[in-house]
Order: structure tokens, then sequence, then C-alpha cells
């Protein structure tokens, strides 16, 4: 019975020692199952996110060719109303001087039959005030020089006199007018100097 009861004994700590083998690695099976449903779950949110990512970059990027194409054709029709209101510009100046110049005709027109030199004078200094009326609502004014101290930017000397009349460095007399348009020199003023 020794053999038998040690036989028996070897079958039961073998069972016991089976049950506690598999006991464990049903244990270790379910850990390594619940490790793997946790790992396929974070890669699905990761795959979740990238894909979110890759839909939020696409957006952007279509965003992004709008805004460009919208600023090509922005900067396109800004070029093409600046060409158009460079080509254009003086439009406006023309239709007020068309006037002025049916005046003119009408003056010449006038000559040739009149013998009356006083009344065509007085006729042409009309047209000129005109003239003159016109350019300065634009802006245009002709600049007093004589007396006024030389200043190389309205003022352009092209002689130096003596003069009993001014001190040195005073326009003493204007050759040709300056102009300013608003506040830049149009043309400066031909000058003769005191020295």
């Amino acid at each position: 019975m020794n053999n038998e009861q040690q036989f028996q004994e070897q079958q039961t700590a073998s069972e016991e020692e089976q049950a506690l083998h598999n006991e464990p690695v049903s244990d270790v099976n379910e850990e390594a199952e619940a490790s793997e449903a946790t790992a396929e779950s974070s890669e699905q949110n990761e795959n979740a996110e990238i894909e979110s990512l890759r839909a939020l970059v696409e957006e952007h990027q279509q965003r992004q060719l709008r805004t460009q194409a919208d600023f090509d054709n922005f900067r396109k029709r800004t070029l093409k109303e600046k060409e158009e209101l460079a080509k254009y510009a003086s439009m406006k100046l023309i239709t007020e001087l068309l006037p002025v110049v049916d005046n003119f005709e009408r003056a010449l027109a006038s000559s040739g039959s009149s013998t009356d030199l006083q009344s065509f004078t007085k006729g042409v200094e009309m047209i000129f005030r005109q003239l003159e009326g016109v350019l300065a609502a634009e802006g245009l004014s002709a600049m007093q020089t004589v007396g006024e101290p030389f200043n190389p930017e309205f003022h352009q000397a092209i002689m130096q006199v003596e003069s009993e009349e001014y001190e040195e460095g005073i326009v003493v007399e204007e050759v040709q007018k300056g102009y300013m348009l608003k506040d830049k020199v149009l043309r400066p003023a031909m000058v003769k100097v005191s020295m």
C-alpha cells in the first residue's frame, strides 16, 4: 500500500500542481487578452485621432488655397483698376478744359472778321481767367517769388544781379513763373537773384 499511497499522493500532488498551474495560466491569458484588447482599443483611438488630424490638415490646406486664390484675384483686380485709373486720370481735367478750348476757338474765329482789337483782347483775357479757374480748382497755384529769399526747392537761379533795392540772396526778378500742384512743386520758378 505504500506504493499505492505514494502513487495516489503523487497523483493528488500532480493534480493540485496542475490546478495551481492552470489557474495562473488562465489569469495570465485573461491579462494578456485584456492587454491586447487595451492595445487594440488604444490603436483604434490613435488611428481615429490620426484620421481626425488628417482631415483637419486637409481642411486647412483647402482654406489656405482658397485664401491664396482670393488674394491673387484681388491683386489682379486691383492692378487692373489701377491701370484704368492711370489711363483715365486726366479725363476729369480734360472735360473741364474743353469749354476753354471752345472759347479759344470762338475767339480765333471772330478775330478774322473783327477789327476791334480791344474787345478781342478782353475776350482772350476772360478765357485766360477761365483757364486759371479750372487749373486752380485742380490745385494749381502760381508761386510768388519776387522779394522772397532764394530757395533752391522752389526757385531755379539763372543769373545773379547787383541790386540796390534788395539785399543779397533775394529774388529780384521772375523770368518764368513757377507752379505748385497742391503742396508739391510742379515747376520751379526761373529767377534772377541779388548778390
